[in-house]
Formats: C-alpha cells, sequence, structure tokens
C-alpha cells in the first residue's frame, strides 16, 4: 500500500520542524567562523590606566617632593624683634634744626604759664580717651598751667571734635586748644570717614580762627594698640602750647 500525500502536507512538515528547531541568535548568525574567539579576549587598557601613577596625576596633584623646590618651608623662623621697627616713645617732634648765625629764628616754648588752655575730647572709646585726657592734664601742670585755667569740653565722638574745638576757639578766651580722641577700624569704611573727618575738620578749625588747635587723636587698627598710644595726649598738650608761644612773640614782633 502505497503512502499518498496530500496537497499541502509538504509545506505543514517543513513549517512544523522549523518551530521544532531553536532559532539561533541573530549575532551569531551573521558572525563568521572565527569572530566569537576575537570577541571573548578582553580589550586592551587605555592610556590612562597604563599610565605610571605619577604620570596620571595633574599639576595640582603633583607629588610632595616637586613642590618642595618653588614653595618656602612653612615653619620659617619669625623676624628678631630686633629688626621689628620700634615705636617712638611720647614726645614731641625729635630732632633739632640747624640754622645758621644771623638769621632771625622764632621758636615756641611749652610753658603753660599764664595761658589758658581747651580742651575737647570725645566720649567714644572712653576707656582710651579717659587715660589720653589724664596725660594731657598732667602734662598741662608740669607745664605750669593752673588748673583753673583748663576747661575740657566733653563731645559724643570723633566726628564732632571739629565742631568743638572750633566753639572754643571763638570765644578768644584760650591761647591753644588741644583735641582728644580715639577711632577703631572696624569691618565698615566707617573708620576711614571719621578719621579723616577729624583731621580735615581740626586743622580747618585752626585756620579759621587762628588760634593753634592740636591733633590728638588715635587712629588704631585695634584697641590693643591703645596701651603704648595714650601719651599722645601730652604730646598734643606740648604741640598747642609750642605753637601758643609761637604765636604770641609772632604778635609780640609784629607790634614791636
Amino acid at each position: 500500500m502505497t503512502e499518498e500525500r496530500w496537497p499541502g502536507e509538504e509545506r505543514l512538515v517543513g513549517t512544523r520542524q522549523e518551530e521544532l528547531e531553536p532559532e539561533a541568535p541573530a549575532d551569531e548568525a551573521e558572525l563568521d567562523p572565527g569572530e566569537e574567539e576575537a570577541e571573548a579576549e578582553p580589550m586592551p587598557e587605555t592610556e590612562a590606566e597604563l599610565a605610571p601613577p605619577e604620570e596620571q596625576l595633574g599639576d595640582e596633584e603633583a607629588p610632595e617632593a616637586e613642590r618642595d623646590d618653588d614653595t618656602p618651608p612653612p615653619d620659617e623662623a619669625p623676624a628678631e624683634e630686633d629688626e621689628l621697627p620700634r615705636l617712638r616713645a611720647p614726645g614731641h617732634a625729635p630732632g633739632q634744626l640747624s640754622i645758621p648765625d644771623g638769621y632771625g629764628v622764632i621758636t615756641g616754648s611749652s610753658d603753660g604759664t599764664r595761658r589758658a588752655v581747651g580742651i575737647v575730647v570725645s566720649r567714644f572709646n572712653g576707656e582710651v580717651t579717659n587715660r589720653m585726657l589724664e596725660s594731657a592734664l598732667d602734662e598741662l601742670e608740669l607745664a605750669g598751667v593752673a588748673r583753673q585755667a583748663v576747661t575740657v569740653v566733653q563731645v559724643p565722638g570723633a566726628f564732632e571734635l571739629p565742631l568743638g574745638a572750633m566753639a572754643l576757639a571763638k570765644t578768644r578766651r584760650f591761647a591753644c586748644i588741644v583735641a582728644l580722641g580715639c577711632v577703631i577700624r572696624g569691618e565698615t569704611p566707617h573708620f576711614d570717614y571719621v578719621a579723616g573727618e577729624a583731621a580735615s575738620g581740626l586743622q580747618l578749625a585752626a585756620l579759621e580762627t587762628g588760634i593753634p588747635v592740636s591733633f590728638g587723636v588715635l587712629t588704631l587698627e585695634s584697641a590693643g594698640q591703645a596701651d603704648e598710644r595714650v601719651g599722645k595726649g601730652a604730646e598734643a598738650v606740648r604741640t598747642a602750647l609750642e605753637m601758643a608761644d609761637l604765636f604770641s612773640q609772632l604778635r609780640a614782633n609784629a607790634t614791636a
């Protein structure tokens, strides 16, 4: 008995065989023989991975040994105390002038006998200005100025010193004016404005009235600098008395 096939059976059989056989991956089907071995080999490392660690470091991460040549040693010895600038001891205008013989010379004296002195002092930073005032009053006594001939005027701060000095000078009762104040630098530009205006205002008061006004205002970077400078009060007194005596001699010579 012969086996008969009905039409289309071969096509169905082929379709069933394709369904039963597993499909090969697309990548494997497209690769030629020998390509699988090439993919299995590890990829070569990049130049950065192959380079020694020293070469992989940037300029900023260079070894410390390479930077030691350019950078100074961290612990340099501080300058000796003898090399640091020394502060001038309290005193007025050190040094002498050499004037040839034959010239007329007028030199003021810090003798305060028979002279009235006005002092204008700021209350701001009073822990410093109080000590400056004490220094100034002690110097006035040493100069021979009687206590009743001294008038002390208090103002709020250094910014008000010029106005107080101007008011004292305009009374024409005082031979000279001593201005005392203290300005300490802070974190804002306030220091520059106050110190500059106090200096220029006191000079203006002297120029407009013709009465000597001495500048006894401390301009400090920190409060710790005040201890060595409170003698500025005494120095301002000597300056004012010397200028007052100088003016007196000039007037006497003019009327002679």
